[in-house]
């Protein structure tokens, strides 16, 4: 069988690298010109360890191809995967689905021969039987194009490994549940293709789930919406151990001790952010407002608002460190991405962070690994400089707000020639507050009281 994948952000070109790796040829689609041209010469147009090198390593072996061309596209797929985005509608929290609507409208009109469209963008839920019905809509007479949902679970930083070797796959059919249209054999036929494209995985003994469309949308919301929660849950903790003393991190490593909670998504801290969390819980409550549902996810309100208030806290903190006045004050910001191995600065709670102590009058130097420049673009006014020295020159507080490991394995001595005054937040309690206590610094961690 031959690929295609539609769209080529970050999931589309991740998924496209990774189907050729797996041995098959594949297409990958995009009607932004300028990114189709960066990548079929081996560029990426974000940040992912190992994305680059696979991308390089398979334009070269002709085994990945970009087009945007769906005609071409048409004619050469036999299993259609798409990976366009679904940001949050203007206006509106709920997600929009121009993007996804058109790429099935494109790729059934164009298709030459029976076909698989295999979604894996992250819809409402409903949306898999529209769009079934859509493609088959528009297919040419005589050609049969169907539908799989197919989820995606990627974590940025770890995308290429998330893919080549998943924690469990979804399937999700259109013959199976309530609202299925009963026709079982030809879901056996589509899942026995989805079979064979997953065939190293498989083998890998990867859990595979195969279930109704309806459950097969609502895997990759769900699974944010309880990571979401549990971040807020901690947080929400963390003010009150900050308020009377306590400690978060012991209190995480605790609770975490017991098997049904678990140590991962306890780390207290500014939030989550990116492209996916926010989106989804708020897709999430829009999709079950408009099913008359509103009461059932109302929870994720308060999680928005907790996570929300955290950006608050933060410049809080740092206001009180330095003593109630913040109007040109240096204040060094260690982190623009929403997380470490990752450009990403879409919803970051680091970036929100500077952007709100510039706007009440800081002087903010920011330094990211690799984010600086799309965090330039989101909020141009901050300084952004290219190294740790640079931001940390003259700091009257530094503020460490996206994990890298730069920053985790930095030294109390290594900073303390350069800064103003030794004082630093750690906004995601990763470094050893003993460390920088005894060499002099005061040390502020969200969760812990100063």
């Amino acid at each position: 069988m031959r690929i295609t994948v539609l769209g080529t952000g970050y999931l589309g070109a991740t998924h496209a690298a990774a189907m050729a790796e797996m041995g098959f040829e594949v297409m990958g689609v995009d009607v932004d010109e300028a990114k189709l041209e960066a990548l079929a010469a081996g560029v990426l147009p974000f940040h992912e360890p190992g994305l680059g090198e696979l991308v390089r390593k398979h334009v070269e072996s002709g085994r990945l191809r970009f087009t945007s061309d769906y005609a071409l596209a048409g004619e050469f797929g036999d299993v259609h995967f798409v990976g366009v985005g679904t940001p949050q509608r203007a206006g509106s929290y709920a997600a929009d689905m121009t993007f996804v609507d058109s790429a099935v409208t494109s790729i059934a009109q164009h298709a030459t021969h029976d076909a698989v469209i295999v979604g894996k963008s992250t819809v409402p839920v409903g949306s898999a039987r529209r769009l079934r019905a859509l493609a088959k809509d528009n297919a040419p007479e005589g050609v049969d194009v169907d539908l799989v949902w197919n989820p995606e679970f990627l974590r940025e930083g770890h995308g290429v490994e998330d893919t080549l070797r998943p924690d469990r796959m979804v399937l999700g059919l259109p013959g199976h549940g309530s609202t299925g249209d009963g026709d079982r054999a030809n879901d056996s036929r589509l899942e026995a293709i989805l079979r064979e494209v997953y065939a190293p995985q498989l083998e890998a003994q990867t859990p595979l789930i195969v279930t109704d469309y309806e459950t097969a949308e609502l895997v990759k919301v769900a699974a944010n919406s309880f990571l979401a929660t549990k971040i807020s849950f901690i947080n929400s903790l963390s003010e009150l151990t900050e308020a009377v003393g306590g400690d978060i991190r012991t209190l995480a490593d605790a609770i975490g001790m017991d098997e049904r909670i678990g140590r991962k998504f306890l780390n207290a801290g500014v939030g989550f952010g990116g492209g996916c969390l926010p989106k989804d819980i708020r897709a999430l409550r829009a999709r079950a407002s408009e099913l008359g549902l509103d009461q059932s996810v109302r929870f994720l309100v308060e999680i928005d608002d907790i996570n929300v208030r955290r950006r608050d806290h933060t410049v809080g903190v740092v206001t009180d460190m330095l003593g109630g006045s913040i109007m040109g004050r240096q204040v060094a910001v260690l982190g623009a991405a929403f997380k470490p191995e990752s450009d990403d600065v879409r919803d970051s709670p680091a970036l929100d962070i500077a952007a709100r102590l510039h706007s009440i009058g800081a002087d903010v130097h920011v330094y990211d690994p690799k984010a600086n420049a799309n965090a330039a673009k989101r909020y141009p006014r901050v300084d952004y400089v290219d190294s740790l020295p640079q931001a940390v020159a003259r700091a009257e507080v530094v503020v460490l707000l996206t994990e890298w490991d730069e920053f985790r394995s930095m030294t109390p001595e290594q900073l303390a020639p350069l800064v103003k005054t030794r004082q630093i937040l750690d906004g995601r309690n990763v470094l050893d507050p003993v460390q920088w206590e005894q060499a002099g610094w005061t040390y502020r961690a969200l969760g812990r009281k100063g």
